[in-house]
Formats: C-alpha cells, sequence, structure tokens
C-alpha cells in the first residue's frame, strides 16, 4: 500500500465525518496527514522530500523586482521572495503553484534565460546516527538498514531471550554489568550450566551476540544495538569452553518461551538432530516466539536446531554482500544477514568485572541476532505471529539469486520496518473510511443526524493508527530518546499499547476489541460532549480488527481461527457502538 493510499484514505474519512459549521475537513486531520503528494517524476514522497505546489526559483541576481514580477506574470504565478528581510540572498524565490503543474513549470522556468535554476521545493531534514563512539566500525549495522529502522521501531515493550553463555548482565555475586549494558534491561534469566539464576557470561560469546540485538544505544559509549529498546533475558547453556548438552539447550529454550521471551536467538548448533531440541522448539513457536538459529559454520548443509521446521535460519555475509566462506548453505537457509567482522561489546577476565573489550567476530553466531533484533523491532509493531514476522523479514530482504546461500535475501531491518508501518496505518485508515461510510449511511438512513464535534476524528485515530502515525516522517521517534516511549504510544492504536506494557497479555487482545470502548461509554455516554469520540473510538476500533482479521499477523492464544471469530465479534460491536454514540437524535 502506498503512502499516496493514505491520502485519499485520510482524506476521505475526513470528508465522510466532517459537518456542516466544523473547519474545512483537512483541518480536523493533523497536518502531517497531509504532507504527502506526487513529485514531478510522479512518484509518492513524504515530509523530508518535497512541499507539495511549491518551487524554488533561483532567478538572476541582476534582475530588477519590476523584471522578476514580469517573469512571474509571463507565467501566470505569484513569485514571493524566500527571506524578505535578507538582502543578498540570490534572487531566490518561491511559487505556490497546483501540484500538478510543478513538473510542467519547472521545465519552463529552467529553460527560461533569466532563471539559473527552477525545482521543486525540497524539504532537509536531521539524519539521526547514534553518538557510540565505536559506531562508526558497525558497517554491519547501516547494512541492516539500522538507521532508518529506528524512525519506525526500537523493540520497546520486548522481551529478547539469548540462549548462549550468558550475558554481562549482572551486579552481583562479583559479576558486574558491563558498562555499555548499563541502560539496558535485563529481565531475570537462568544458568543451566551452574543450575542457578546468575546467568553471567563467563566467555564473552553470548554478550557479544546480545549486544547486536539490545546494546545500550547513543549514550557516548561504545557501540549500538539494533533492537535498543529491548529487554535482554540470558540464559546460559554453554560453559566457558562454549559447549553445552542438548538438555540444557532444550531447557533453555522451553524456559524462555514459559518465562515471557517474544523472540528466542539461538546463535549455537550441532550437525546432528534432537528430537528433545526440535520439541523445545515447536513447544516455543506454538506459544508465539519467533525463534532465530544461526545456519552454522561448516561451510556445508545447515545444522540444528537451524533446520528445524519453523525456525528463521540465518547465513553469514560479508561487506560485499557475498556469502562468508564459513556459512553453512542449503534450502533451510531463510535469511542472510552481516555475521564478517561485527563489532560488538565482549568480555575479558571471565566477566567478573566491568573490564570489556570490543570484539570483531565472524560467524553465523554474528549473523543470527542481527535478524533477531529486526524481529524484535516487527514484534513491537504488532508483528506477533512468528510466521508472520518470517514472511516479512523474507519479503522485505534484498533478493539474491542462490537461495540456498541467501535465502529470501539479505536483511533489511529498514525496509521491514517501515512496510510494516505503512502497511498497517494504510488498510486501517481505508478500513476506517469504509466503515464510517456505513454507519453515517445507516444512521441516516433511520432518520438520524450525525453527532458534531472533532472528538469523532480523534477518538478514531487513537484507536486505528495512533494519533500520531506520521511520526517517522519527521524523524521524531529516533531523537526521542528518554520520551521515546511516548512517541511509540502516539505512533500505534489503543489496541496494541499492551505490547509495551502488558506484552503477555496482548495474546489476548484485550484493548484491540469493544471491551474499552463498552467501559468508557458506560461511563461518558452521558456526556454530549464525549459522545463524538467515544463514537470515533469505535469506529477506529473496528478498523483495527478488520486488519488484525484479515492479515493473521496477530498471534491470538486460542488460535488463528478463534482470532477472526474475536475479530469480527467485536468490530459488529463496536459498529453497534458508534452508531449509538454518533446519532445525535438518540442523545
Amino acid at each position: 500500500m502506498t503512502k499516496r493510499a493514505l491520502l485519499v484514505a485520510s482524506s476521505s474519512l475526513a470528508l465522510v465525518l466532517a459537518l456542516p459549521g466544523h473547519a474545512a475537513a483537512d483541518t480536523l486531520w493533523p497536518p502531517i496527514l497531509r504532507d504527502v503528494a506526487p513529485t514531478s517524476e510522479g512518484v509518492t514522497a513524504g515530509v523530508g522530500d518535497v512541499i507539495p505546489g511549491e518551487i524554488v526559483v533561483d532567478v538572476k541576481d541582476s534582475l530588477s523586482d519590476a523584471e522578476i514580477q514580469d517573469l512571474a506574470s509571463e507565467f501566470h504565478i505569484t513569485l514571493r521572495d524566500n527571506s524578505p528581510g535578507v538582502k543578498d540572498d540570490g534572487n531566490v524565490t518561491v511559487a505556490d503553484v497546483p501540484a500538478d503543474r510543478v513538473a510542467e513549470l519547472v521545465a519552463r522556468l529552467s529553460a527560461d534565460p533569466r532563471v539559473e535554476a527552477a525545482e521543486p521545493a525540497g524539504v532537509a531534514k536531521m539524519l539521526w546516527t547514534p553518538n557510540d563512539p565505536k559506531y562508526g566500525e558497525q558497517w554491519h549495522m547501516k547494512r541492516a538498514g539500522a538507521e532508518s529502522a529506528w524512525e519506525y521501531a526500537c523493540g520497546q515493550g520486548v522481551t529478547v531471550s539469548i540462549v548462549d553463555t550468558g550475558i554481562a548482565c549482572y551486579d552481583a555475586e562479583g559479576f558486574m554489568k558491563g558498562t555499555d549494558l548499563a541502560g539496558t534491561t535485563c529481565v531475570a534469566g537462568y544458568n543451566f550450566v551452574g543450575k542457578n539464576e546468575i546467568a553471567a557470561d563467563d566467555q564473552g560469546h553470548g554478550t557479544h551476540v546480545a549486544g547486536t540485538i539490545a546494546q545500550t544505544t547513543n549514550n557516548g559509549v561504545g557501540v549500538a544495538g539494533l533492537a535498543h529498546c529491548a529487554k535482554l533475558m540470558p540464559v546460559k547453556v554453554l560453559s566457558a569452553r562454549g559447549w553445552g548438552t542438548m538438555a540444557d539447550v532444550a531447557e533453555g529454550i522451553r524456559w524462555s518461551a514459559d518465562h515471557g521471551a517474544q523472540v528466542i536467538n539461538l546463535s549455537l548448533g550441532a550437525p546432528v538432530k534432537s528430537k528433545v531440541v526440535e520439541n523445545a522448539v515447536n513447544h516455543a513457536i506454538k506459544k508465539g516466539v519467533v525463534v532465530v538459529a544461526a545456519a552454522g559454520n561448516s561451510g556445508r548443509s545447515v545444522g540444528w536446531p537451524a533446520a528445524y521446521p519453523g525456525v528463521i535460519a540465518v547465513s553469514a555475509t560479508d561487506k560485499n554482500d557475498s556469502i562468508a566462506w564459513f556459512s553453512s548453505r542449503g534450502p533451510q537457509v531463510a535469511i542472510g544477514a552481516p555475521g564478517v567482522g561485527v563489532t560488538q561489546q565482549t568480555i575479558c577476565e571471565a566477566g567478573k568485572n566491568k573490564c570489556e573489550q570490543w570484539g570483531v567476530f565472524n560467524g553465523t553466531s554474528m549473523a543470527s541476532p542481527h535478524v533477531a533484533g529486526a524481529a524484535a523491532l516487527l514484534v513491537g509493531q504488532g508483528i506477533t505471529n512468528p510466521e508472520s514476522v518470517k514472511a516479512i523479514l523474507q519479503a522485505t530482504a534484498t533478493p539474491k539469486e542462490d537461495t540456498n546461500l541467501f535465502g529470501a535475501g539479505i536483511l533489511e531491518a529498514g525496509k521491514a520496518a517501515s512496510h510494516t508501518h505503512w502497511a498497517h496505518v494504510a488498510v486501517r485508515l481505508l478500513a476506517l473510511v469504509a466503515l464510517a461510510a456505513v454507519v453515517v449511511r445507516r444512521i441516516k438512513k433511520k432518520g438520524g443526524a450525525v453527532e458534531g464535534g472533532k472528538g469523532k476524528v480523534l477518538g478514531a485515530l487513537a484507536a486505528s493508527v495512533g494519533l500520531l502515525p506520521m511520526l517517522p516522517l519527521l524523524g521524531v521517534p529516533a531523537r526521542a530518546g528518554g520520551m521515546r516511549v511516548f512517541a511509540e504510544l502516539a505512533m500505534k492504536p489503543i489496541g496494541e499499547w499492551t505490547i509495551l506494557f502488558a506484552p503477555s497479555l496482548h495474546k489476548w487482545l484485550p484493548l484491540a476489541s469493544a471491551l474499552p470502548v463498552f467501559g468508557l461509554t458506560a461511563l461518558l455516554f452521558g456526556s454530549k460532549r464525549m459522545r463524538p469520540a467515544l463514537g470515533g473510538m469505535a469506529l477506529g476500533t473496528a478498523a483495527l480488527l478488520v486488519q488484525i482479521g484479515i492479515s493473521g499477523e496477530t498471534f491470538y492464544a486460542l488460535g488463528p481461527f478463534m482470532l477472526r471469530i474475536w475479530c469480527a465479534v467485536n468490530v459488529l460491536a463496536c459498529l453497534w457502538l458508534a452508531r449509538l454514540a454518533l446519532d445525535a437524535k438518540k442523545a
């Protein structure tokens, strides 16, 4: 779905809901919903590309004001000084023209001898990169599309389990939390090697893997992590020598799934199958957990657990997007990701103090966490069905010819996050337009009148796409710092807020239902001022549920069939509430 569709949808909804006596339809929406238009080349652009209907005209410095006005008259346009209070600005002027004439006028003005340059009015914005001093060495983060991904998601509310050698997460019993993990939340883990609750890293591999996923980022120390808002769950199944038993690996996977992990990274493997481990993987997937695993470093066939059905098997690529010589290969490979020269924090002195090193490691062990981090971004955006996470990562990957080497292609986390956001916004807005039209028509058919007030638009936005779904175009989320959670809330519909605050409850969709609307209606229906907002919220919730039901991207505790039943029943309930709240004659 293109951004052009968003403009059509939002404009249509404004027309459906706008009533006589109110402000013009376009003012009912936040201005960011209108900052989308075709460029002179006919492609869709948003904030950061061009300003719709504006041309910058740089006329020759020798032209007088009268000559500039003569030029404008000949082209039937108005030229205004870009900065009237600034002298010697080079005669830079701006013309406001119909959007469909931009290309024509740019061409004609550029050919006029009085004009030095004419072009669509481009918009510049900040490009955010973290201030971690070693970020420049992390070529792999840029290749994975981290910077564009951070505009849309950072893994907020998601817990990723690192089933490995442990993580430098601890500040007790002699194990100190690494200084570049100081800002990363580590949830309770377990040590299956030592049979205790301190899953500290005494080898370094697990900390390196964990950092790629959720290293503390933009803290002026060390390096960055792809899903740096995510929480880390340290599960130690490998010893200081870097090996462990299949029994421990299986228990580590099960323990992670049963204790709240939404993504599991397995940067480990074996050349032989283990039914015990396969059963553990199936257990995790059935609970809605995304399982990502390294394909192996044998240079031959994919090892296990990566080769088990349902697991996202990851091969390793280098700076040239070539397969690493050591990377395992075969039909089980789902996707490739950077795995050569990967820079991350690791440990020294067995992790017993704050000593840390910035190791440059090679291996599919280093490729796998890039994909696990990208999976965490998608889960944070509401893609909680493991199959859907895999499908989106593969659909947005950069294609490569040999699928045995690269699977669907090389990971593009930025494209995955961007695609998810805009696809959700587009489908939900279109559903909102259609449902609003149905409700308005029903009210009028029954002799009613649609309730007034801008509250219905705000309610509809809050429940369907979030109050400010266009924030990524403004570059706000990545720069929000400690306020990032509020940006995430503004970009998410109310029904998905459980992802941030109660992820274990999201599989029941308590907020993506008619229940909140019923509750608010019972409390506020007596207020005439609140009824439009209630009606809009009911419509927005119905639109969200339509998208969830159609896409099947959400993991539901009772299974996919019951998910669609849940959505259908709640859509009908929401439409009934919307009709009740928006009919002014029933007030």
